[in-house]
């Protein structure tokens, strides 16, 4: 995503990617390494998002809009929000009332975290994204302060009466996020 940030031209045309990634810590950019805990065999890798720590793997579906946000005629706050809002109407669909918080950004349900934001904007271009928990071990969860909050419990859509599959979630998230995005 960085290279294809950085080799982007004013005509490029924007893309959504849609992945898992294998187990993997990551802390931002402004991230204290004292919210990793006991890693253990996890690697922990710094990267250039905003944010905290967090845990990607298999059973997350982490969300990547690579936008060109003057030609989208998006500002920061305005991405954040659509990622937040689309995973909040992804929830919806499934009878699941979840929230967004202003002063912690992310999606919750109750006082769960169901999915976590960090993006970086470079050359007027937007990476990075959502991770949102389906279907996941959440133990590694355990072995960190999620998004520099001690404590702080994870849910899954799973768990919850949504889907159960990353694949199936995706296509579910996927007109929400295009829609809030305002590219529907």
């Amino acid at each position: 995503m960085q290279r294809f940030t950085d080799e982007r031209k004013p005509s490029t045309p924007d893309e959504i990617w849609f992945l898992e990634h294998p187990p993997v810590f990551t802390l931002g950019m402004n991230a204290s390494a004292a919210h990793v805990l006991a890693p253990g065999d996890i690697p922990v890798v710094q990267i250039d998002r905003g944010g905290q720590v967090t845990y990607h793997g298999p059973g997350q579906l982490v969300v990547y809009p690579l936008i060109d946000l003057r030609r989208a005629k998006l500002g920061v706050r305005d991405i954040v929000t659509a990622l937040e809002k689309s995973v909040i109407q992804l929830a919806a669909e499934f009878g699941i009332t979840a929230e967004a918080r202003r002063e912690a950004p992310g999606i919750y349900v109750a006082h769960k975290k169901l999915g976590s934001v960090g993006i970086r904007i470079r050359r007027h271009s937007s990476y990075h994204g959502v991770a949102v928990n389906v279907n996941l071990d959440l133990e590694p969860f355990q072995r960190i302060n999620p998004c520099g909050y001690q404590g702080l419990e994870m849910t899954q859509l799973a768990e919850l009466g949504g889907p159960s599959s990353v694949d199936s979630a995706a296509a579910a998230l996927e007109p929400h996020l295009l829609r809030a995005l305002g590219f529907l």
